[in-house]
């Protein structure tokens, strides 16, 4: 054959391809560190972009939907009673939601992807070890982010004119929890953490409280956010005898710890954080989650000032129960949207100095800030499973709803 002949086939073969529009598959390295983003198409115009980030694959996808969801309602009632009124003009909101996988690497990317699309600004991240080095990049691109579950101490500590969060933090909740442990009558405590920075720095604040209110630290143990199997931690923690183990982590993990405690005989109270007090936690622990004593942030949801109606109208448009932080979510957009219009603008530079002035009545109470960007007046809420349901025992602090 001759050389014309191979010319004249590769030409043809070059014009099948581009006919066919054929384009370069992704490479492994490319999909993953690119997550596919969900985004809620808003109508031909000007609009708003509100970007949203959690875990919405992996082991607690079922919180960072809840997360979505809690967006998701309040752009949509934005969006269906006319829009946002900046200087007179209606503007629709846009939701941007990505999966950060509770991994701070990819926090940091889909930070990054954020700033590229130019979000006013982030609702978000879920965990705090995502939200503490994605709040870096948004301080830099000067994007205003309110986290609606990141509750370690270092995210507003930091000092980020950006950074606000809507619910108590790790600093309030582990001195509930470890004087209320107290309280219960333990006197030896073990911890276990997950190693996380929400995880170990509750589980660190725990600590502290118990043993200033008189407990004695038996065991500290850790394991990480993917284990399931505690066997060995456990069994290890039954020989110290404690009255209680305290673990900071996710319900994932809580909830078979708490199954292979009970197998293995252990009497101890098991204790968790807001992490643990969700509906899947007892869903995964079946019989066992009885007992089970947790804590969360706010109010108890029916409770909260719009409680009751936010539950309702979550069941009508999603068909299941709130996890656990989506009031927190909504309100959360609430309040950045009310910021924007006392500006006068979506530009952050022009609003975030009237978010850092928000006096808000929202789902979940009243929203204040402090200077650090942390709410004022935090309630602290301790639950323990009864008869397969989540039952209140008191609630530590806050304001009554008005």
């Amino acid at each position: 054959m001759t050389i014309a002949r191979y010319s004249l086939i590769a030409a043809a073969i070059l014009a099948m391809t581009a006919c066919g529009k054929q384009e370069p598959a992704a490479t492994t390295e490319q999909a993953s560190a690119a997550p596919a983003a969900a985004v809620d198409a808003a109508p031909a115009g000007d609009v708003i972009k509100i970007g949203h980030a959690a875990p919405l694959t992996g082991n607690i996808a079922h919180l960072g939907k809840d997360n979505e969801n809690g967006v998701k309602m309040a752009i949509d009632e934005i969006n269906e009673a006319g829009g946002v009124d900046i200087g007179g003009k209606k503007m629709k909101l846009e939701m941007i939601s990505e999966d950060d996988q509770a991994d701070p690497k990819t926090a940091t990317t889909v930070a990054q992807r954020f700033v590229d699309q130019k979000v006013a600004g982030v609702i978000g991240h879920l965990n705090s070890g995502t939200t503490i080095p994605a709040s870096k990049i948004y301080s830099d691109a000067g994007i205003a982010q309110i986290s609606p579950s990141a509750t370690a101490v270092t995210y507003t500590a930091q000092g980020f004119k950006t950074a606000f969060r809507v619910m108590a933090n790790d600093a309030q909740q582990g001195k509930v929890l470890g004087e209320y442990a107290v309280k219960l009558g333990a006197k030896k405590v073990a911890i276990i953490d997950d190693r996380t920075a929400y995880g170990q720095g509750l589980a660190d604040e725990f600590e502290k409280a118990a043993k200033a209110a008189g407990a004695e630290v038996v065991r500290r143990e850790f394991t990480t956010n993917q284990e399931t199997d505690f066997n060995a931690i456990l069994t290890t923690i039954k020989g110290s005898k404690p009255d209680l183990i305290f673990y900071g982590g996710m319900d994932a993990q809580a909830a078979p710890l708490k199954k292979q405690a009970k197998k293995l005989g252990i009497n101890a109270k098991v204790m968790g954080g807001d992490g643990t007090q969700t509906p899947e936690f007892i869903k995964l622990a079946g019989s066992d989650a009885e007992g089970m004593i947790s804590s969360s942030p706010g109010m108890p949801k029916d409770k909260m000032a719009g409680g009751q109606a936010f539950l309702d109208k979550f069941k009508a448009k999603f068909g299941t129960e709130v996890q656990l932080y989506a009031p927190y979510c909504y309100d959360a957009v609430k309040v950045m949207v009310a910021a924007m219009q006392k500006a006068g603008s979506s530009d952050p530079a022009k609003y975030i100095p009237e978010l850092a002035k928000t006096d808000y009545q929202g789902a979940t109470g009243a929203i204040t800030f402090d200077e650090k960007g942390d709410i004022k007046n935090g309630a602290i809420a301790l639950y323990t499973v009864k008869g397969g349901k989540w039952e209140t025992l008191e609630v530590v602090g806050g304001v009554a709803p008005k």
